[in-house]
């Protein structure tokens, strides 16, 4: 029997999942490593770790022959000299330095341009506001790169000797022609970047990975229009599939090429989803479980009693592009105790992501039914809120294993196992559940909807006095 594994390259660590050509899961596995934090929004890595964690999860699966498939964070920045040696960490996807590069790129390019280019506007996460911070930072750094490489792909290299990416990472560089699925020249040569340091570019079926969203995206079945994927992780992303190329006009969300080839994606972002609900409890209940918080959460009515959280906590990608939100609570009483705030912070990020579906219906989305997946998935309650506020009913698959699951389906695709991403996720993807909006709380969440989106411009405008 083929065996089909697929490895992702996260934030916190390497996770393998092997799995049949039926979808079955055959074993699992993952290692952590560190998050760097050195500076205030700076966050970073070291590629070795990475390299060793994968080497460390590959080594255990109890299989001597398997196709391999990858996914991983995207937009990180790995720099290399001309013998592939690491020339400083990795500067990750949620760093957020980068603001007065990416002013500049906005500044030399034009905006409206750049979007047109790319898809996409210069946010601090993507990964040529990082190239241009330090070509000014660290000059001696920058003149010793001769490569540079996304997360997944630098495991990649080390695998295989190989200096590839797939299309749908390379459009979170911001030095990709998305329309065209291949390089911006125009871009590259605004920016003054060595194209010779950009890796050959293939779709995902052939390269046999994506980055982490798209390969989500492909391991709950998201492969055409109609269907959403809806992210409850560290970050949340609502994801749609797009028929053709078609950029928000003010790149509020982030249009990339699919897993898919001749697909799209349009993606909105929020930076703390289940990372929100981590902090509470890391911050505020470090001795309670999840499970005893959502517990709790699940006393009060919907609204929270007129408590309202904004879970800008390092900043906000969609809709606001704004590396200086902030979170907050607001509408605080003295009825408010422990089960009320979670509430609030399960609801909050709910309404984040319907500013994404909002968006994405912009763009027009018409989206029947979402996937979820994330470790707030496994949360009931939030799902039922999440439904209720998007207005979406929401399906779990058999499968919980996220872009690693993804990742092995390339696999099986890249390596012959499957004709195309639509065969294997016929053959794989199967629903288990599906949570329905509760309709009792839709005018409860509709308002407070409305009082989410009226609180950042007020806040902002505070803060600009």
């Amino acid at each position: 029997m083929t065996v089909l594994v697929g490895l992702d390259v996260g934030t916190t660590g390497v996770k393998a999942v092997a799995i049949s050509p039926s979808g079955e899961v055959l074993a699992t596995d993952e290692e952590s490593y560190p998050l760097s934090m050195p500076h205030p929004g700076w966050a970073e890595q070291d590629p070795e770790d990475w390299w060793r964690a994968a080497e460390a999860v590959l080594a255990r699966l109890p299989f001597d022959e398997f196709e391999l498939g990858l996914s991983g964070q995207m937009h990180g920045l790995v720099c290399l000299d001309e013998r592939d040696r690491v020339l400083r960490p990795a500067i990750l996807w949620n760093d957020q330095r980068t603001g007065e590069q990416c002013a500049e790129i906005e500044a030399r390019i034009g905006l409206e341009r750049l979007i047109e280019l790319t898809g996409n506007r210069a946010l601090p996460g993507f990964t040529a506001p990082k190239l241009l911070w330090l070509r000014r930072h660290e000059p001696d750094v920058y003149a010793r790169i001769c490569r540079i490489l996304l997360p997944k792909d630098y495991v990649l290299m080390r695998l295989t000797g190989e200096h590839a990416i797939d299309a749908g990472d390379a459009s979170g560089t911001l030095l990709f022609d998305v329309r065209g699925r291949r390089w911006s020249e125009a871009v590259i040569d605004a920016l003054e970047i060595p194209g010779e340091w950009l890796p050959s570019v293939t779709e995902s079926t052939v390269h046999g990975g994506a980055g982490d969203q798209q390969a989500a995206a492909l391991g709950v079945g998201v492969v055409e229009p109609g269907t959403l994927s809806v992210v409850l992780g560290t970050s949340g992303v609502v994801l749609a599939a797009l028929p053709e190329y078609r950029a928000e006009p003010q790149a509020r969300v982030h249009v990339f090429c699919h897993a898919v080839p001749g697909v799209w994606e349009a993606m909105g972002v929020m930076l703390n989803a289940a990372g929100a609900l981590r902090w509470f409890r890391d911050a505020l209940a470090p001795d309670a479980s999840f499970e005893q918080l959502v517990g709790e959460a699940e006393e009060w009515p919907a609204g929270a009693e007129g408590l309202t959280f904004l879970p800008y906590l390092a900043g906000e990608r969609t809709p606001h592009a704004d590396p200086a939100a902030r979170a907050m609570f607001e509408g605080l009483s003295l009825r408010h105790g422990r089960g009320g705030l979670v509430r609030a912070v399960l609801e909050g990020v709910a309404y984040g992501l319907r500013d994404s579906l909002e968006l994405l219906r912009g763009l027009g989305v018409e989206a029947g039914v979402g996937r979820a997946s994330g470790g707030g998935a496994r949360s009931r309650l939030w799902l039922e809120i999440v439904a209720s506020v998007l207005g979406v009913p929401l399906e779990l698959t058999e499968v919980e294993e996220g872009s690693a699951y993804g990742a092995a389906l390339l696999a099986g695709v890249s390596n012959g196992a499957f004709a195309s991403a639509g065969e294997a996720v016929a053959a794989c993807v199967r629903v288990r559940d599906r949570i329905e909006p509760n309709t009792a709380w839709a005018g409860v969440y509709d308002e407070g909807y409305a009082r989410y989106r009226a609180l950042y411009p007020a806040v902002k405008s505070l803060e600009e006095r």
